[in-house]
């Protein structure tokens, strides 16, 4: 399709009326997206895996640091227009929720920074004469609480309410009010395995120095997700009409913390015999501490019925393509 848009243009054959048509058609067919969270690790994956069929619009605080983990051809924003001018939004933006101790100042920031953007773009929605096609809107799996041993659905009852199950449920509720206007996807993420960020580049440097080893009693379930997968399901939701409200994005096989703690050890060829102790967690990291030893069995059953198509669905593959190239 490019080859054949540059040689219209081109081409001393075609007129110039004829060229600006062909332009203004190309112009239509890209789909205009505007993304908050671009330069995190599931936005900038995105961003670089669907750059050719998607027109990227980057709402970023800082548009010259943000060019600097982008490919070119992108704008960037640094505020949220009065109009709306995307066929779609994709809503990424939040305060790392593992990075820091659980304080008081930095819960509220964790909470501000997903709530308050998604206002944001819930009040452009509203307002604007041109609707966007579809917002999807992030979420986490921290939405279920503990569940044990069960595999939940994104119909399951929840049955303990902590601080992620009370971010996750606002951010939801403050997202679907966009549902009057549009449709709304809401994607419950699990743990994302990549190879440049997130959870298993911090778990790479002890497992690789022989250090690694599970977390509390090591039973509890870990619902992850590849970042090939978790992209591709995001532009999933884009072209899927029939899908909205809450998807789980994860793998439809979890897996408890010391499987996944032996088959890190046995990709980089470690020994895992280290074991982290509960009280030892809670000490270092206060409450935050209970998103590693809660147990999360989450089950994609949208996803899945929807037939969207896993490439990486055993934790084995995952590390072997992820670690070993």
């Amino acid at each position: 399709m490019d080859l054949v848009l540059l040689w219209l243009i081109t081409s001393p054959l075609i007129l110039s009326k004829q060229a600006e048509s062909v332009l203004t058609y190309w112009n239509q067919y890209i789909m205009k997206i505007l993304i908050t969270g671009g330069t995190g690790l599931i936005g900038r994956h995105f961003i670089k895996a669907f750059q050719q069929p998607y027109q990227f619009t980057v709402l970023t605080r800082n548009s010259e640091a943000a060019q600097w983990d982008l490919p070119g051809n992108i704008e960037f924003i640094e505020q949220l227009p009065e109009e709306n001018t995307f066929e779609a939004i994709i809503n990424l933006a939040g305060e790392p929720i593992v990075d820091k101790r659980w304080t008081d100042t930095q819960k509220e920031k964790i909470r501000q920074s997903r709530w308050g953007i998604t206002e944001q773009i819930v009040a452009m929605i509203e307002r604007s004469t041109n609707k966007p096609e579809c917002l999807i809107s992030g979420s986490a799996i921290g939405f279920y609480g503990d569940t044990g041993d069960i595999a939940a659905n994104e119909e399951s009852q929840v049955t303990e309410a902590d601080f992620a199950h009370e971010l996750c449920k606002k951010w939801e509720l403050i997202a679907q009010k966009a549902s009057d206007y549009c449709r709304v996807v809401l994607l419950r993420t699990g743990v994302v395995f990549a190879n440049d960020g997130g959870a298993l580049a911090k778990m790479h440097l002890p497992f690789s120095l022989g250090l690694g080893g599970k977390l509390g009693s090591g039973k509890q379930y870990t619902s992850w997700i590849h970042i090939e997968d978790m992209v591709h399901a995001i532009q999933f939701s884009l072209m899927t009409k029939e899908l909205a409200g809450p998807i789980n994005c994860t793998s439809p096989q979890a897996i408890t913390n010391e499987t996944l703690t032996k088959a890190l050890g046995k990709q980089l060829h470690r020994p895992t015999w280290f074991a982290v102790p509960e009280a030892m967690l809670k000490l270092l990291m206060g409450q935050g501490a209970q998103l590693l030893l809660v147990s999360q069995n989450i089950y994609p059953q949208k996803l899945i019925e929807h037939d969207f198509d896993f490439n990486h669905v055993s934790i084995e593959n995952t590390l072997a393509d992820l670690l070993g190239k």
